[in-house]
């Protein structure tokens, strides 16, 4: 049975799933739900989450290929039949709970080098819950003896409602082609659209502010020390990632081939890579 850390504010609830990729399954404010939530006890897979760390790497790696410091490295397939590498592998792996009390929570996961990330590292991810918001940080320590390929960012799915409308200031938009993999890099001013049609599935780079995800129900901020941001949804979607991250998506397979500042960063051993994010949540 997996284990539930349920961390409990005045307004707000948040259930968290070691087990599970170090995932929250749930976010209430009341009894109203801020993320895509199941209770903790009855989430059986992380793709059904609320959120999930994306540790190290966020996105796709092109067809499961690591190029990185003149050599290729074979990565495993983890999303059923798509050919590429996608969002690291701390989703997909158990973490410790190290420390709890009924507002925070603090888990960490250890790699071993194996063949779905050729690289060892520590990685710690620490849950904050106040009176009107969730704060979540997350570090990645570089325990290899070689220079290493790092990202970090988080996959939060908010709840889209009828009447949602998302905003937010941006300096670029990274087109996509039909692999799911970014092209070129567009000029954008962010977005400011209402939801229920929206048809997204981009990186944008040069995020500035915070996001502000409302509607008649929830208004909801999120910020970030992080300056990228993937959204997806689409109509037949019942909620709308908005994903900060460290890096554009397939970064490391890229870097050669644009001459822009893609996020990735190269840690050298026993380096740390930290970010955090807020949610801030009240009703509308």
């Amino acid at each position: 049975m997996t284990s539930i850390i349920e961390l409990t504010s005045k307004n707000l609830r948040c259930d968290i799933a070691p087990d599970l990729g170090g995932a929250i399954s749930g976010l209430w404010l009341g009894e109203i739900p801020v993320l895509r939530s199941t209770k903790g006890s009855l989430l059986r897979s992380v793709r059904d989450a609320g959120c999930y760390p994306l540790v190290p790497f966020s996105n796709r790696i092109s067809n499961a290929t690591l190029k990185w410091n003149g050599t290729q490295h074979p990565l495993i397939k983890n999303n059923g039949s798509e050919p590429h590498a996608i969002h690291g592998v701390g989703w997909q792996r158990p973490w410790t709970v190290l420390e709890q009390d009924p507002q925070f929570a603090l888990l960490s996961y250890e790699h071993k080098a194996d063949r779905h990330w050729p690289f060892a590292f520590d990685t710690s991810q620490a849950f904050k819950l106040s009176e009107d918001g969730l704060e979540i940080s997350l570090s990645l320590t570089n325990q290899s003896k070689q220079l290493q390929p790092a990202g970090l960012g988080w996959h939060p799915y908010f709840v889209k409602r009828d009447s949602s409308h998302i905003a937010f200031k941006a300096g670029g938009l990274w087109d996509m082609n039909e692999d799911k993999l970014p092209t070129c890099r567009k000029f954008t001013k962010g977005l400011n659209v209402k939801c229920v049609a929206l048809d997204i599935d981009n990186c944008f780079d040069g995020w500035l502010d915070d996001v502000h995800l409302f509607d008649g129900t929830l208004d909801i901020r999120l910020s970030s020390n992080l300056s990228r941001l993937v959204v997806f949804t689409n109509s037949q979607k019942d909620f709308i990632a908005i994903e900060p991250v460290s890096h554009v998506n397939n970064a490391t397979n890229l870097k050669n081939t644009h001459d822009v500042d893609l996020g990735l960063v190269a840690l050298q051993p026993g380096e740390t890579l930290s970010a955090h994010i807020y949610i801030k949540v009240q009703r509308a």
